[in-house]
């Protein structure tokens, strides 16, 4: 099934698509954007994403004509996708990433010291097929894949049932090895990879490197009923979403996960300074909570870094949130707690932990 614009499922309380108007291609809001929508805490918001997968330079830059290859015809391809592929979107190549996101949402009274918190009440599938990518000699092992010059693509088609409207459980399958006919299955997790909050000042940041303000963070528990935190950093927050997958493994090894356009329907909320503080102490970056784990996070260019700042933002967690003293904190979480790498392929790299509530009860 196709989600095109304005059609099918729209949950929220309002509907934001997918326009050039309403999207940035390769770099992330910041202070001196000017919202495309604004909306008080507690409202619940529809979005439409739209993959970069398809529409990127090293693939042609002709979508139709990329995904035609895989069989699919034309009128399967979004007109999103076609439209930022038609040189009308101005993006200026590898100086900006490749993602697409659609924003930014201004949160009526959202102030720096706040807590924007961005819960996902619901995803849809807008097409029914998707993309994994290991190009530029990125990835966990730059310079020996992919073997061939080039970007190596390739194409996952998602298993449907009668009557799915792009929210069921699903699975997709892809191909074992290149040429053959046998697939391999692939349970979908549909996420958000991109989301985030603007930075201060003129600059807007890449579209690849995570941070305080969030942005390609690609942690894959963050779906249907999960909320992000993210620390607010100029007023009304100016969040945004992108960089939409259909599944993703812990670290995300080829550069890309199974990429795919969603439409997503989000709740902001706004958690004030003090309240924020006495729930979960001094929040410095992303930090994730799903109905079973808090999720907090490291970030860093060195994986080794990224690990001590998240086990740092754990130990100051547990102390606020569930009044441990710091020693008996660090032995919980050699215990009892994962420590997962989000991601190894955005310059700086991501782990997050998964501390059990029920362990607290």
């Amino acid at each position: 099934m196709m989600l095109r614009s304005g059609e099918g499922p729209c949950p929220g309380q309002e509907y934001l698509p997918a326009r050039p108007q309403e999207l940035f291609w390769g770099r992330l809001p910041c202070a001196a954007d000017t919202p495309v929508l604004s909306v008080r805490a507690g409202t619940s918001v529809t979005v439409d994403t739209v993959s970069h997968e398809g529409i990127l330079e090293d693939q042609g830059s002709d979508p139709v004509a990329f995904f035609g290859r895989s069989g699919v015809a034309p009128d399967a391809v979004l007109p999103e996708a076609r439209d930022l592929a038609s040189g009308r979107f101005v993006r200026r190549g590898v100086q900006d990433g490749p993602h697409v996101v659609t924003g930014p949402v201004e949160v009526l009274g959202a102030q720096p010291g706040d807590l924007l918190a961005i819960t996902v009440l619901s995803t849809h599938r807008r097409v029914p097929y998707g993309i994994v990518s290991n190009r530029h000699g990125r990835g966990a092992l730059p310079g020996q894949l992919p073997r061939a010059p080039g970007t190596f693509s390739v194409y996952a088609e998602v298993e449907q049932s009668p009557g799915d409207d792009g929210s069921a459980p699903a699975f997709a399958r892809m191909l074992r090895r290149s040429g053959g006919s046998e697939h391999v299955r692939i349970p979908l997790r549909p996420f958000l990879g991109i989301m985030g909050v603007a930075v201060p000042g003129g600059e807007r940041p890449h579209s690849v490197p995570p941070g305080a303000h969030g942005g390609n963070i690609d942690i894959n528990l963050l779906t249907v009923g999960s909320t992000l935190y993210l620390p607010v950093r100029v007023p009304g927050a100016l969040a945004y979403v992108g960089d939409p997958h259909f599944a993703q493994g812990d670290g995300e090894v080829a550069l890309t996960a199974m990429e795919a356009s969603l439409r997503a329907t989000l709740r902001f909320d706004v958690l004030a300074a003090g309240e924020a503080t006495e729930r979960f102490g001094e929040v410095a970056g992303p930090l994730g909570e799903t109905v079973d784990f808090l999720i907090p996070t490291g970030l860093d260019e060195d994986l080794d870094v990224a690990v001590q700042n998240c086990v740092r933002s754990a130990l100051g967690l547990l102390q606020v949130a569930y009044g441990m003293d710091e020693a008996h904190a660090y032995a919980y979480l050699s215990a009892a707690t994962d420590f997962d790498i989000s991601q190894v392929v955005d310059l700086v790299k991501g782990v997050h932990a998964r501390i059990r509530k029920a362990d607290f009860r």
